[in-house]
């Protein structure tokens, strides 16, 4: 048995909030060197199924697959914080230190994850284009800059499973192309990226696999071709 893993999968996983069920039987997988694109309306589950598999959040039922190691509420997850130690997750907030420079919260956020500010901080930086302002306190950043500092922070330490809801919110043109390139090459380094994302143009393209979930289950499970905006549309007309 090993810590790392090239697959996740969830299996008839179903997470309830009292009698609101925000997932429902879901089953999806994802391999080493996909991309999947979570697709659907908003409450569809995207952000919920992204907290199970950060292992933030139970499943109600069901299970979730690591490679050989297994999390659901009947069997716990006794190995819980080595797993997290694979998963990069980028949230809707971005969870930085307003008050410290760009630089001191990659220092910090790379002590925690025991690796040496000395070599990992200077190529995140460059990594989010962010150099010129290094020294700068995040409080003064723009939304865009934020969200590119923490993919960054993210993927400090080498993620197997990279977890990202909504990571192209305020970004600008320029930005969304670092950001696209930056998934492309965690994709061939074969790292495993689940993307939840309402902008359709920019999954177009970018994503290999798409998952599409409504009112907590998942309705279409594919691999991803162009022309995605107008299946989308006429898939969801028929939902």
């Amino acid at each position: 048995m090993t810590d790392d893993f090239d697959c996740v999968a969830l299996t008839d996983v179903s997470r309830h909030f009292g009698r609101r069920r925000a997932l429902s039987h879901v089953t999806l997988s994802a391999r080493a060197g996909e991309i999947v694109g979570l697709l659907g309306p908003n409450g569809a589950g995207k952000s919920t199924l992204i907290a199970v598999l950060a292992t933030l959040m139970a499943p109600t039922t069901g299970e979730v697959r690591y490679g050989d190691l297994t999390y659901s509420v009947a069997r716990g997850f006794r190995r819980s914080s080595l797993v997290r130690q694979r998963i990069g997750l980028l949230a809707h907030e971005p969870h930085l230190y307003p008050e410290l420079s760009a630089r001191q919260n990659l220092e910090f956020f790379a002590r925690l994850y025991g690796l040496d500010p000395r070599t990992t901080v200077e190529p995140a930086l460059e990594a989010a284009g962010l150099r010129d302002r290094a020294d700068d306190e995040v409080s003064g950043f723009s939304r865009g800059m934020r969200q590119r500092l923490a993919l960054e922070r993210a993927l400090l330490h080498g993620p197997r499973l990279v977890l990202l809801d909504e990571p192209f919110t305020g970004l600008d043109d320029r930005a969304v192309v670092r950001v696209s390139d930056r998934l492309r090459h965690l994709s061939g380094s074969r790292a495993i990226v689940v993307l939840a994302t309402h902008d359709l143009e920019l999954a177009d393209g970018l994503v290999t696999h798409v998952a599409v979930l409504q009112q907590g289950r998942l309705v279409s499970d594919e691999p991803a071709s162009r022309g995605l905006r107008e299946k989308y549309r006429s898939f969801m007309s028929r939902t």
